[in-house]
Protein backbone atom coordinates (compact mmCIF):
# COMPACT_ATOMS: atom_id res chain seq x y z
CA UNK A 1 0.00 0.00 0.00
CA UNK A 2 1.23 3.55 -1.08
CA UNK A 3 1.49 6.24 1.71
CA UNK A 4 4.58 7.94 0.49
CA UNK A 5 5.66 9.94 -2.27
CA UNK A 6 7.76 7.39 -4.70
CA UNK A 7 11.10 8.59 -6.08
CA UNK A 8 10.10 7.69 -9.45
CA UNK A 9 6.62 8.68 -9.20
CA UNK A 10 5.30 9.96 -12.94
CA UNK A 11 4.54 13.33 -13.61
CA UNK A 12 1.07 14.75 -12.52
CA UNK A 13 -1.56 14.31 -15.52
CA UNK A 14 -3.90 17.10 -16.40
CA UNK A 15 -6.75 16.80 -13.09
CA UNK A 16 -10.04 15.51 -14.15
CA UNK A 17 -13.00 15.07 -11.86
CA UNK A 18 -13.48 11.94 -13.54
CA UNK A 19 -10.05 11.91 -12.79
CA UNK A 20 -13.37 -29.64 6.79
CA UNK A 21 -10.59 -34.81 6.10
CA UNK A 22 -7.97 -32.71 6.11
CA UNK A 23 -6.73 -30.01 3.56
CA UNK A 24 -3.81 -30.32 1.97
CA UNK A 25 -1.07 -28.20 4.25
CA UNK A 26 -0.17 -25.18 2.65
CA UNK A 27 3.75 -25.14 0.74
CA UNK A 28 5.89 -22.70 1.48
CA UNK A 29 8.70 -22.15 -1.40
CA UNK A 30 11.15 -19.24 -1.50
CA UNK A 31 10.56 -17.35 -4.97
CA UNK A 32 14.07 -16.15 -6.05
CA UNK A 33 14.23 -12.73 -8.41
CA UNK A 34 15.27 -13.67 -12.12
CA UNK A 35 18.22 -13.11 -13.51
CA UNK A 36 17.09 -9.83 -15.22
CA UNK A 37 16.62 -8.57 -11.57
CA UNK A 38 19.76 -9.66 -9.71
CA UNK A 39 21.84 -13.02 -9.45
CA UNK A 40 20.64 -16.22 -8.44
CA UNK A 41 21.21 -17.07 -4.96
CA UNK A 42 21.40 -20.84 -3.39
CA UNK A 43 18.20 -20.88 -1.42
CA UNK A 44 18.81 -20.67 2.44
CA UNK A 45 18.88 -23.39 4.95
CA UNK A 46 15.59 -23.35 6.66
CA UNK A 47 14.58 -25.82 9.60
CA UNK A 48 12.04 -28.09 9.49
CA UNK A 49 8.37 -26.75 9.85
CA UNK A 50 5.95 -27.37 12.38
CA UNK A 51 2.15 -28.21 11.79
CA UNK A 52 0.08 -26.39 13.40
CA UNK A 53 -3.69 -27.66 12.61
CA UNK A 54 -5.89 -25.10 12.54
CA UNK A 55 -9.82 -25.78 14.52
CA UNK A 56 -12.10 -27.31 12.19
CA UNK A 57 -14.81 -25.76 10.92
CA UNK A 58 -18.37 -25.44 12.57
CA UNK A 59 -20.18 -26.68 9.51
CA UNK A 60 -20.19 -30.15 9.32
CA UNK A 61 -20.71 -29.45 5.28
CA UNK A 62 -17.02 -28.62 4.45
CA UNK A 63 -14.94 -31.28 3.14
CA UNK A 64 -11.31 -29.72 4.04
CA UNK A 65 -10.74 -27.30 6.55
CA UNK A 66 -6.74 -25.29 6.51
CA UNK A 67 -3.78 -26.08 8.27
CA UNK A 68 -1.36 -23.91 8.99
CA UNK A 69 2.35 -23.80 8.73
CA UNK A 70 4.55 -21.56 10.85
CA UNK A 71 7.13 -20.52 8.25
CA UNK A 72 10.83 -19.60 9.40
CA UNK A 73 11.74 -18.53 6.45
CA UNK A 74 9.82 -14.76 5.98
CA UNK A 75 10.51 -14.61 2.08
CA UNK A 76 8.67 -17.49 1.21
CA UNK A 77 5.50 -17.85 -0.35
CA UNK A 78 2.60 -19.05 1.72
CA UNK A 79 0.08 -21.25 -0.46
CA UNK A 80 -3.06 -23.93 0.40
CA UNK A 81 -6.87 -24.32 -0.23
CA UNK A 82 -9.67 -26.39 -0.08
CA UNK A 83 -13.25 -27.81 -0.81
CA UNK A 84 -16.42 -27.34 0.27
CA UNK A 85 -20.13 -27.76 -0.67
CA UNK A 86 -22.19 -24.61 -1.02
CA UNK A 87 -25.22 -26.13 0.87
CA UNK A 88 -26.30 -28.82 2.92
CA UNK A 89 -27.49 -30.93 0.38
CA UNK A 90 -24.52 -31.42 -1.51
CA UNK A 91 -25.41 -30.50 -4.94
CA UNK A 92 -22.83 -27.68 -5.50
CA UNK A 93 -19.16 -27.17 -4.14
CA UNK A 94 -16.49 -24.83 -4.59
CA UNK A 95 -12.27 -25.49 -4.31
CA UNK A 96 -10.21 -22.34 -3.13
CA UNK A 97 -6.92 -21.63 -2.84
CA UNK A 98 -4.68 -18.70 -1.58
CA UNK A 99 -1.00 -17.32 -1.65
CA UNK A 100 0.67 -14.85 -0.10
CA UNK A 101 4.26 -13.31 -0.85
CA UNK A 102 6.52 -10.31 0.35
CA UNK A 103 7.70 -9.51 -2.64
CA UNK A 104 10.52 -6.98 -2.49
CA UNK A 105 9.01 -4.81 0.25
CA UNK A 106 10.88 -4.65 3.21
CA UNK A 107 8.16 -6.21 5.14
CA UNK A 108 5.03 -8.15 5.18
CA UNK A 109 1.86 -6.17 5.50
CA UNK A 110 -0.57 -8.22 3.87
CA UNK A 111 -2.93 -10.35 5.58
CA UNK A 112 -5.63 -12.95 4.20
CA UNK A 113 -8.58 -15.15 5.76
CA UNK A 114 -9.93 -18.12 4.16
CA UNK A 115 -13.09 -19.28 7.00
CA UNK A 116 -15.72 -22.13 6.70
CA UNK A 117 -18.74 -21.37 9.36
CA UNK A 118 -22.39 -22.44 10.34
CA UNK A 119 -23.73 -19.68 11.33
CA UNK A 120 -27.67 -20.01 12.16
CA UNK A 121 -27.95 -23.27 10.12
CA UNK A 122 -26.43 -22.04 7.11
CA UNK A 123 -23.32 -22.63 5.54
CA UNK A 124 -21.16 -19.37 5.08
CA UNK A 125 -17.92 -19.05 3.52
CA UNK A 126 -15.68 -15.69 4.10
CA UNK A 127 -12.77 -15.19 2.19
CA UNK A 128 -10.48 -11.74 2.58
CA UNK A 129 -7.79 -10.53 1.54
CA UNK A 130 -6.31 -6.82 3.86
CA UNK A 131 -4.04 -4.84 2.76
CA UNK A 132 -1.80 -2.57 5.17
CA UNK A 133 -0.11 0.30 5.12
CA UNK A 134 2.01 1.79 7.82
CA UNK A 135 2.68 -1.10 9.26
CA UNK A 136 0.89 -4.95 9.56
CA UNK A 137 -1.65 -4.74 13.06
CA UNK A 138 -4.68 -3.19 11.01
CA UNK A 139 -4.58 -5.50 8.62
CA UNK A 140 -3.87 -8.32 11.43
CA UNK A 141 -6.69 -6.68 13.48
CA UNK A 142 -8.98 -7.27 10.22
CA UNK A 143 -8.16 -10.97 9.96
CA UNK A 144 -8.88 -11.53 13.37
CA UNK A 145 -12.29 -9.86 13.93
CA UNK A 146 -13.93 -9.09 10.92
CA UNK A 147 -15.42 -12.15 10.15
CA UNK A 148 -16.21 -13.04 13.73
CA UNK A 149 -17.87 -9.74 14.02
CA UNK A 150 -20.32 -10.30 10.74
CA UNK A 151 -20.83 -13.54 11.55
CA UNK A 152 -22.30 -12.84 15.16
CA UNK A 153 -24.19 -9.98 13.82
CA UNK A 154 -28.23 -10.41 14.63
CA UNK A 155 -29.16 -10.31 10.84
CA UNK A 156 -26.38 -11.24 9.26
CA UNK A 157 -28.53 -14.44 7.27
CA UNK A 158 -31.73 -12.24 6.83
CA UNK A 159 -30.31 -8.61 5.75
CA UNK A 160 -26.94 -9.64 4.80
CA UNK A 161 -25.82 -6.31 3.33
CA UNK A 162 -26.99 -4.27 6.07
CA UNK A 163 -25.12 -6.64 8.75
CA UNK A 164 -21.75 -6.10 6.46
CA UNK A 165 -22.00 -2.83 6.49
CA UNK A 166 -22.88 -2.09 9.81
CA UNK A 167 -19.98 -4.71 11.11
CA UNK A 168 -17.11 -2.90 8.89
CA UNK A 169 -17.94 0.65 10.18
CA UNK A 170 -18.11 -1.69 14.03
CA UNK A 171 -14.98 -3.15 13.49
CA UNK A 172 -13.20 0.21 12.36
CA UNK A 173 -14.50 1.92 15.68
CA UNK A 174 -13.41 -0.77 17.63
CA UNK A 175 -9.91 -0.61 15.99
CA UNK A 176 -9.64 2.94 16.26
CA UNK A 177 -10.44 2.29 20.13
CA UNK A 178 -7.73 -0.08 20.24
CA UNK A 179 -5.41 2.83 18.85
CA UNK A 180 -5.82 5.25 21.14
CA UNK A 181 -2.82 4.68 22.78
CA UNK A 182 -0.72 4.76 19.25
CA UNK A 183 1.42 7.40 17.53
CA UNK A 184 1.83 5.57 14.70
CA UNK A 185 -0.98 6.23 12.19
CA UNK A 186 -1.85 2.88 10.32
CA UNK A 187 -4.41 1.45 8.20
CA UNK A 188 -6.04 -1.83 6.02
CA UNK A 189 -7.67 -2.08 2.63
CA UNK A 190 -10.16 -4.81 2.74
CA UNK A 191 -11.50 -6.81 -0.09
CA UNK A 192 -14.28 -9.68 0.67
CA UNK A 193 -16.47 -12.24 -0.50
CA UNK A 194 -19.28 -13.96 1.73
CA UNK A 195 -21.00 -17.15 -0.09
CA UNK A 196 -24.30 -17.67 1.79
CA UNK A 197 -26.72 -20.09 -0.18
CA UNK A 198 -26.82 -19.12 -3.64
CA UNK A 199 -25.32 -15.71 -3.30
CA UNK A 200 -21.94 -13.93 -3.31
CA UNK A 201 -21.72 -10.95 -1.12
CA UNK A 202 -18.67 -9.44 -2.34
CA UNK A 203 -17.91 -5.74 -0.37
CA UNK A 204 -14.51 -3.48 -0.54
CA UNK A 205 -12.67 -1.06 1.27
CA UNK A 206 -9.58 0.28 -0.68
CA UNK A 207 -7.87 -0.62 -3.67
CA UNK A 208 -7.26 -4.17 -3.56
CA UNK A 209 -9.99 -5.93 -5.64
CA UNK A 210 -12.49 -8.75 -6.49
CA UNK A 211 -12.73 -9.81 -10.24
CA UNK A 212 -15.23 -12.81 -11.00
CA UNK A 213 -14.96 -14.83 -14.16
CA UNK A 214 -18.31 -15.18 -15.62
CA UNK A 215 -18.99 -16.87 -19.33
CA UNK A 216 -15.42 -16.77 -19.75
CA UNK A 217 -14.95 -12.98 -19.37
CA UNK A 218 -13.21 -11.05 -16.94
CA UNK A 219 -16.25 -9.18 -14.72
CA UNK A 220 -14.95 -6.57 -11.95
CA UNK A 221 -16.66 -7.28 -8.40
CA UNK A 222 -15.80 -3.84 -6.85
CA UNK A 223 -13.84 -0.32 -8.45
CA UNK A 224 -11.09 0.48 -6.33
CA UNK A 225 -11.30 3.40 -4.19
CA UNK A 226 -9.32 5.60 -5.03
CA UNK A 227 -8.93 9.94 -4.11
CA UNK A 228 -9.11 10.87 -8.14
CA UNK A 229 -12.61 9.08 -8.51
CA UNK A 230 -14.85 11.98 -8.96
CA UNK A 231 -17.41 10.83 -6.15
CA UNK A 232 -14.57 9.95 -4.14
CA UNK A 233 -13.05 13.76 -4.39
CA UNK A 234 -16.40 15.12 -4.03
CA UNK A 235 -17.29 13.24 -0.62
CA UNK A 236 -13.77 14.11 1.09
CA UNK A 237 -13.57 17.88 0.37
CA UNK A 238 -17.27 17.99 1.65
CA UNK A 239 -16.14 16.28 4.71
CA UNK A 240 -13.56 19.03 4.62
CA UNK A 241 -10.27 17.55 3.78
CA UNK A 242 -8.61 17.63 0.12
CA UNK A 243 -6.91 16.04 -2.54
CA UNK A 244 -3.74 16.99 -4.11
CA UNK A 245 -1.11 15.06 -6.46
CA UNK A 246 2.38 14.38 -4.76
CA UNK A 247 3.41 11.51 -6.76
CA UNK A 248 -0.01 9.93 -7.14
CA UNK A 249 -3.52 11.59 -6.13
CA UNK A 250 -3.63 11.63 -2.22
CA UNK A 251 -5.84 12.39 0.43
CA UNK A 252 -4.55 15.14 2.25
CA UNK A 253 -1.68 14.59 0.12
CA UNK A 254 -0.85 11.36 2.10
CA UNK A 255 -2.56 8.10 1.37
CA UNK A 256 -3.46 6.88 -1.91
CA UNK A 257 -6.86 5.25 -1.74
CA UNK A 258 -9.99 7.28 -0.41
CA UNK A 259 -11.55 4.59 2.14
CA UNK A 260 -9.36 2.17 4.79
CA UNK A 261 -9.60 0.48 7.94
CA UNK A 262 -8.03 2.68 10.98
CA UNK A 263 -5.92 5.73 9.31
CA UNK A 264 -7.15 7.68 12.53
CA UNK A 265 -5.55 11.23 11.54
CA UNK A 266 -7.24 10.98 8.61
CA UNK A 267 -10.95 10.93 9.47
CA UNK A 268 -13.15 11.55 9.12
CA UNK A 269 -12.34 11.80 4.84
CA UNK A 270 -10.91 8.32 4.77
CA UNK A 271 -13.95 5.70 5.77
CA UNK A 272 -14.48 2.28 6.34
CA UNK A 273 -17.72 2.38 4.77
CA UNK A 274 -17.93 -0.76 2.13
CA UNK A 275 -19.58 -0.77 -1.51
CA UNK A 276 -21.14 -4.20 -1.84
CA UNK A 277 -21.81 -5.83 -4.99
CA UNK A 278 -24.61 -8.68 -4.69
CA UNK A 279 -24.22 -11.77 -7.44
CA UNK A 280 -25.70 -15.27 -8.27
CA UNK A 281 -23.27 -17.77 -8.01
CA UNK A 282 -24.62 -19.48 -10.62
CA UNK A 283 -23.01 -18.29 -14.01
CA UNK A 284 -19.47 -17.56 -12.52
CA UNK A 285 -16.98 -19.58 -13.08
CA UNK A 286 -14.37 -18.83 -10.33
CA UNK A 287 -13.57 -14.83 -8.68
CA UNK A 288 -10.23 -13.95 -7.69
CA UNK A 289 -9.42 -11.51 -4.76
CA UNK A 290 -6.43 -9.84 -4.31
CA UNK A 291 -3.98 -7.17 -2.80
CA UNK A 292 -3.51 -4.31 -5.51
CA UNK A 293 0.64 -6.02 -5.21
CA UNK A 294 -1.22 -8.22 -8.13
CA UNK A 295 -3.66 -5.44 -9.36
CA UNK A 296 -0.93 -2.94 -10.20
CA UNK A 297 0.65 -5.02 -12.51
CA UNK A 298 -1.67 -7.82 -14.07
CA UNK A 299 -5.05 -6.40 -15.92
CA UNK A 300 -8.51 -8.29 -15.07
CA UNK A 301 -8.93 -9.69 -18.33
CA UNK A 302 -5.12 -11.19 -18.14
CA UNK A 303 -5.74 -12.39 -14.62
CA UNK A 304 -8.56 -14.38 -15.42
CA UNK A 305 -6.89 -15.56 -18.76
CA UNK A 306 -3.92 -17.36 -16.36
CA UNK A 307 -6.35 -18.99 -13.90
CA UNK A 308 -8.82 -20.31 -16.88
CA UNK A 309 -7.32 -22.87 -17.36
CA UNK A 310 -5.61 -23.97 -14.08
CA UNK A 311 -8.26 -26.10 -12.26
CA UNK A 312 -6.34 -26.51 -8.91
CA UNK A 313 -6.84 -22.89 -7.08
CA UNK A 314 -3.85 -23.51 -5.06
CA UNK A 315 -1.62 -23.60 -8.19
CA UNK A 316 -3.82 -21.07 -9.91
CA UNK A 317 -3.04 -18.66 -6.92
CA UNK A 318 0.21 -19.15 -6.78
CA UNK A 319 0.92 -18.72 -10.76
CA UNK A 320 -1.18 -15.27 -10.20
CA UNK A 321 1.73 -14.66 -7.19
CA UNK A 322 4.70 -15.34 -9.47
CA UNK A 323 3.55 -14.05 -12.76
CA UNK A 324 2.89 -10.99 -10.50
CA UNK A 325 5.97 -10.86 -9.31
CA UNK A 326 8.14 -11.77 -12.45
CA UNK A 327 6.08 -8.37 -14.26
CA UNK A 328 8.03 -5.93 -11.40
CA UNK A 329 5.43 -5.93 -8.49
CA UNK A 330 7.58 -4.15 -5.88
CA UNK A 331 4.37 -4.65 -3.04
CA UNK A 332 3.64 -7.69 -1.18
CA UNK A 333 1.15 -10.02 -3.11
CA UNK A 334 -2.12 -11.65 -2.06
CA UNK A 335 -4.76 -13.75 -3.54
CA UNK A 336 -7.39 -16.17 -3.30
CA UNK A 337 -9.28 -18.24 -5.99
CA UNK A 338 -12.34 -19.16 -5.28
CA UNK A 339 -13.69 -22.03 -8.38
CA UNK A 340 -17.27 -22.84 -7.92
CA UNK A 341 -18.72 -26.58 -9.31
CA UNK A 342 -21.89 -27.48 -10.39
CA UNK A 343 -22.72 -31.26 -9.97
Amino acid sequence: MDVQKQENDPPPPPHSPTSSVAAPPPTHQPIFPPEAVAPPQPPPQIPPLQLQPQQSPESSSSLFSGVVMQARNPNALISGGGISFLTGDRTSSFSYGYSSFKGKRASMEDFYETRISEVDGQMVAFFGVFDGHGGSRTAEYLKNNLFNNLSSHPDFIKDTKSAIVESFRQTDSNYLDQEKGQQKDAGSTASTAVLLGDRVFVANVGDSRVVACRSGSAKPLSVDHKPDRSDERERIEQAGGFVIWAGTWRVSGVLAVSRAFGDKLLKPFVVAEPEIQEEEIDGIEFIIIASDGLWNVISNKDAVAIVKDIEDTEAASRRLTEEAYSKGSSDNITCIVVRFQNE
